[in-house]
């Protein structure tokens, strides 16, 4: 049990060594996230970017020269590298952090960034949505300014189910800007609760009622039968 949980702990460790280096490396991409699964027959990396194309490169030398980072500075042999798009961009709290931070670094005001984006989210379905911007925005004095639209969770597991968060720093001669996102995913968590209107009950009643008639044992059937019948004997015998 010892070596299992040791060996755990390598793979999160390394995992975790390879997703900063492809966040820093990959920020203009889009990166979101990685998946590192080591085998016998050598290691799978799956890399999860908004735009694939850069990670890739021409003619796949990108790749090329990750297989060999890979190989040399995490120890990874024999490495295949696969890269897609995550399932919904527009509600991964990383791509929209570095999305945020990179129109921030081209000169777009960061309050306008910041609305667009949070429209951007909730049209996407999203139950709630808070993008924090810090940093020395206006003056040169630090702050920050929130943001936020919809149901935000920030305690309880809900949190671990629901809750996406992710924090990007945009680089300006003025100094760095932090961006916080954290996006509340839709979907119902284990302790939801919700009252049914009275059509409802009254179709569920119906419903147990029914299962109940059929749930009668032919024994007990056969018993209700057979009083009967004496009671009918025991009336026709005193008439």
């Amino acid at each position: 049990m010892g070596r299992i949980k040791k060996h755990f702990i390598r793979q999160g460790i390394l995992t975790t060594m390879i997703d900063e280096y492809l966040a820093q490396n990959f920020y203009e991409a889009g990166y979101s996230g990685v998946i590192v699964v080591q085998s016998g027959l050598g290691s799978r990396v799956h890399i999860f970017a908004e735009r694939p194309a850069l990670i890739i490169g021409r003619k796949g030398s990108t790749i090329r020269r990750l297989q060999s980072i890979f190989d040399k500075v995490f120890g990874l042999q024999g490495v295949q590298i696969t890269v897609s798009q995550p399932d919904n961009p527009e509600l991964d709290a990383r791509v929209q952090a570095f999305r945020i931070a990179r129109s921030i670094e081209r000169g777009y005001h960061f309050r306008r960034v910041a609305f667009a984006a949070l429209r951007r989210i909730m049209a996407s379905g999203a139950v709630g949505v808070e993008i924090t911007i810090s940093g020395k925005l206006t003056s040169e004095r630090a702050r920050f300014e929130k943001y936020r639209a919809g149901k935000v969770y920030k305690a309880g597991h809900i949190v671990d189910e629901l809750v996406d968060r992710a924090v990007a720093h945009a680089k300006l001669p003025k100094g760095i800007i932090g961006v916080e996102v954290i996006i509340a995913k839709p979907g119902k968590p284990g302790d939801y609760v919700r009252i049914k209107s009275e059509e409802e009950v009254g179709e569920l009643v119906q419903h147990l009622r029914e299962e109940k008639e059929e749930e009668a044992l032919p024994g007990e059937v056969q018993e209700l039968v057979e009083e009967a019948a004496e009671a009918e004997v025991t009336e026709g015998g005193e008439a």
